[in-house]
């Protein structure tokens, strides 16, 4: 199997995101392959602007990335029970390119909040979220990061053993995943 291209969405727009961090950690723990971090810094969808200026450059790029992409894993912040609007708002224009880049890819979920459940309910409603896409979803286990700013040291590494471990089984099933898709598609 050559190295797969991992691609790394984070729901937060935070410079010191512990979502980015738990993204980043997460490519660190899938190994060797190309990490590619999306950048969810887009436009609202509005679709009178989508019908007048057609689909943002910056929407293009992150669903050619998506396309691109081999694995892909998305970490999202808990906002009022669900995922962060960023998130959202990048499936909605997602959702407008042509075709559909998520198709049969194999995707990973998690959550890194302040609170204590991690953002359990958030992660529950995103993967909801992306059953109209029809990814390889991997079910688990489940990564909630909980007090997340209290989980990383200073060179952005999960302090916990437990979490770690968690974290590395998601990601060794999401490399298996790959490389039973890579069987799939010869």
């Amino acid at each position: 199997m050559s190295d797969p291209v991992l691609l790394g969405l984070s729901g937060s727009l935070r410079r010191d995101s512990t979502n980015t961090r738990l993204v980043r950690e997460a490519a660190r723990l899938f190994g060797p392959g190309r990490f590619v971090e999306a950048d969810l810094r887009l436009p609202l969808y509005d679709g009178d602007a989508e019908e007048r200026d057609g689909i943002p450059v910056e929407v293009q790029t992150l669903s050619d990335q998506i396309a691109e992409a081999d694995v892909i894993v998305i970490s999202t912040p808990e906002y009022n029970k669900g995922p962060s609007g960023v998130l959202k708002n990048a499936l909605d224009w997602i959702s407008r390119t042509p075709g559909n880049p998520w198709n049969n890819k194999p995707l990973a979920v998690m959550s890194a909040t302040a609170g204590r459940a991690g953002g359990e309910r958030a992660q529950m409603l995103l993967r909801s979220f992306m059953v109209p896409f029809q990814p390889r979803l991997i079910t688990g286990p489940e990564v909630h990061l909980a007090d997340s700013r209290n989980q990383f040291d200073a060179e952005e590494r999960l302090v916990s053993d437990q979490y770690t471990a968690t974290l590395q089984r998601l990601m060794d099933k999401l490399r298996a995943e790959v490389a039973f898709k890579q069987v799939l598609d010869k």
